[in-house]
């Protein structure tokens, strides 16, 4: 290969440091002080909803990168009020938590399972991912200790710049865990809201992802019956267990594990 002279240099050079310019972060803001701003907005708030669509990667035996895509709902009532629906290729659930029992629909499977849980939404979560291992997208961001949770094991962070989600303005952070990175997308302004939450996971070949992107963010009051769990006719009520938990994953039965979510 020849090498780059006169206007040819002079061009390259030019084009790298328009290139340099464009990709470098436009701020030195601190990550952590983005990040605390949205959870602590989203921590205030008596009552939330959003839409949201999520993805998840697997790497099969031949490291073939495959993903599945779902889409759905949450309104949260604080302390201890949690409705969510997710829609997949494999799955339509929906989880209703009114601070004593959660409750949990597979309408694919016709059937319904539900467990006496007194106490919060934060328990509720904690209780459900830890002893049933079901996926819920994003939980870990509507905490009301989400800034603890999601730096209590950040060994690195960087305010990367800015990014536009479906038209918004955000501000786009990464931070490293040891088995993990992470990025998310804040929006700007007085309402610091995620618009899209990635996660990759370094432990396992391809590095798969989980994808979540959120929209249409509320904080209006909800009706009286919005967590009120009425079983569909002719839904059969099964006891919560793993085997049972299949029939609720975003992942079809057999599927290789995901992204870490």
């Amino acid at each position: 290969m020849k090498p780059i002279t006169g206007f040819g240099r002079t061009l390259f050079a030019t084009g790298a440091a328009l290139l340099l310019a464009a990709t470098s972060p436009a701020r030195a803001d601190d990550p952590a002080k983005i990040l605390k701003s949205m959870t602590d907005y989203l921590g205030s708030q008596k009552t939330l909803s959003a839409s949201f669509d999520s993805d998840i990667e697997i790497i099969t035996p031949e490291l073939q990168k495959i993903q599945f895509a779902s889409s759905g709902q949450f309104k949260l009532g604080r302390p201890d009020k949690l409705r969510v629906r997710r829609t997949g290729g494999y799955a339509d659930v929906e989880l209703v938590y009114d601070g004593k029992t959660v409750s949990l629909y597979g309408n694919d499977a016709k059937s319904y399972m539900q467990a006496e849980m007194a106490g919060t939404v934060d328990q509720m979560i904690t209780e459900m991912q830890t002893h049933s291992g079901l996926g819920m997208p994003g939980t870990d961001l509507l905490l009301t200790n989400a800034f603890e949770e999601l730096m209590a094991t950040a060994a690195d962070g960087k305010h990367v710049g800015q990014g536009v989600i479906d038209g918004v303005e955000c501000e786009h952070l990464a931070f490293r865990t040891a088995d993990t990175d992470w990025q998310i997308w804040i929006e700007t302004g007085a309402k610091p809201v995620p618009r899209k939450y990635v996660i990759t996971s370094k432990t396992v070949t391809g590095a798969p992802q989980y994808t979540l992107r959120t929209r249409d963010w509320k904080t209006d009051a909800f009706a009286e019956d919005t967590f009120v769990f009425k079983a569909p006719a002719g839904a059969t009520k099964v006891d919560i267990n793993s085997v049972a938990m299949a029939d609720f994953d975003e992942l079809p039965p057999g599927t290789p594990t995901g992204a870490k979510k």
